[in-house]
Order: structure tokens, then sequence, then C-alpha cells
């Protein structure tokens, strides 16, 4: 008997296939570090700031990790927005 191969793809699920370097370099290039800081107050976004040390901590942080998460998903959301917005009033 074959055994059941676990699926490859998530659909609904938006964070999949996407690393935590390429979340934090799309908020940091969306935001800047000072307004990343301002909606996720942590050290790393706000004290000498950087991928780097950014991963770092965002790896042993759970917490942390899940916020960034989030406002990485509420920027796709405010980008499908305004795209929606666009593409109604041509």
């Amino acid at each position: 008997m074959p055994e059941a191969q676990p699926p490859t793809t998530q659909p609904r699920n938006p964070l999949h296939g996407v690393t935590l370097e390429t979340i934090v370099r799309a908020l940091e290039a969306r935001y800047g570090w000072a307004d990343l800081a301002q909606r996720i107050p942590v050290r790393c976004f706000s004290h000498d700031p950087n991928v780097r040390s950014s991963l770092t901590f965002l790896r042993k942080t759970p917490w942390a990790r899940d916020k960034v998460e989030g406002l990485y998903l509420f920027m796709l959301r405010e980008e499908k927005r305004m795209q929606r917005s666009l593409t109604a009033n041509r």
C-alpha cells in the first residue's frame, strides 16, 4: 500500500513558502525601520536595525514573529484592496 503524500501546496495559506527574511524585507521596504518599530515595538527594529539581527530575534521569539507575520498579512490585504479599488475606478 503506498504511503499518503503530504500536500505540497497550501493555496489558502498566504504565508506558505514565504521565508521570514522575505517578510522582514518586504515590511522594511513598505514601512521603513522607524515605522516598523512603532507598529511592533521591539528593540531589533528600533536600535541599530538590520535584517540579520531581526531574523535572529524573531526566530527565537514566537510572539514577536506572530506580530510580524500578522503585519505582513495586513500589508498583503491592504495591497489587494488598493489594487481592487484601482481596477474598479478604470
